[in-house]
């Protein structure tokens, strides 16, 4: 027999739910409907990449999802399969009690497509006003490819494993940092992905300085992180990295713009080493963290 498609697997367990809420819960026809639809799309992820049920995901699962179609959707498509998981895990699933609520998770999509790259001396200008662990953090950002929040996420990859459920290009996985050199740490970035970055050996030298005796937790933007490092991240260090651009250059795209010039200069350097576009591209993603090459496509406008 063969195999069941996976859409319809889907589409399936999102109807079982809604009909023990329909009526009952929510009484709206069109609400229902859209429910319905957004939780096949859930139920798609939840069995092709969680290989659960729909019914079987938890809060902290269905953040991560949030996250990670945040990058690829836009606010409006979030927050309806928000409210649609929500609805399941506190009339269906119970995973949730009537008066808790999964978080609202804000699209990137939009700062991703309105942001644009900057240049290596544009970069080294903004770095040239900034001091100590301000400087430090735009270095490795730049370098390094990373969100401002994972920066807070720093750890040497021998003190913990990057996850591979993602990476499923072998190639790709294969040519990975190809032509640069440094040191191997991990962080933890959208969709909780754990993953695999590349510092170069002058800059993780600087950070390992700066390590903390013991590490301590931090908050940024009502996430909990524990950080091992002494250095800025998250919103203290994309605040005065803005600040600075627009007095420098009079203009700013923000720290996010820092990926975009990773992106577009690792796509130079692996289609210049005589890769073709589209290994480029899939390496490109994973070194990103992109969970796929479609959303690397816009970094390089």
């Amino acid at each position: 027999m063969g195999k069941k498609n996976p859409i319809a697997v889907a589409q399936t367990q999102a109807a079982n739910v809604m009909k023990t809420i329909q009526g009952i819960h929510i009484k709206s026809v069109s609400t229902v409907r859209n429910y319905e639809e957004a939780l096949s799309r859930v139920a798609q992820y939840a069995n092709r990449e969680l290989n659960i049920g729909l019914r079987k995901m938890t809060p902290d699962q269905a953040i991560n999802y949030l996250e990670e179609r945040g990058e690829s959707v836009r606010q409006k498509t979030l927050d309806l399969e928000r409210q649609a998981i929500q609805a399941m895990m506190r009339f269906n699933s119970n995973k949730l009690d009537i008066n808790d609520r999964i978080p609202t998770i804000k699209s990137a999509l939009a700062t991703i497509e309105k942001s644009r790259s900057y240049t290596t001396e544009q970069v080294k200008m903004i770095i040239g006003s900034q001091q100590g662990q301000n400087a430090l953090s735009t270095q490795i950002t730049y370098a390094a490819g990373l969100r401002s929040h994972e920066l807070l996420t720093l750890l040497p990859l021998s003190e913990r494993a990057a996850d591979t459920r993602k990476e499923k290009e072998k190639e790709a996985i294969q040519h990975k940092f190809s032509g640069r050199s440094g040191e191997r740490y991990t962080v933890k970035g959208k969709g909780g992905l754990c993953r695999e970055v590349l510092i170069p050996t002058h800059l993780a030298q600087q950070l390992e300085a700066r390590r903390l005796e013991t590490p301590k937790k931090i908050t940024d933007r009502h996430v909990h992180y524990t950080q091992h490092y002494d250095i800025r991240g998250g919103r203290t260090w994309s605040s005065s990295f803005s600040r600075l651009s627009t007095r420098i250059l009079s203009w700013s795209s923000g720290g996010h713009g820092l990926r975009h010039s990773y992106a577009q200069e690792r796509m130079y350097e692996l289609q210049n080493s005589g890769m073709n576009r589209q290994l480029a591209l899939k390496t490109v993603s994973l070194e990103l963290g992109h969970f796929r090459a479609e959303i690397t496509e816009v970094y390089l406008r």
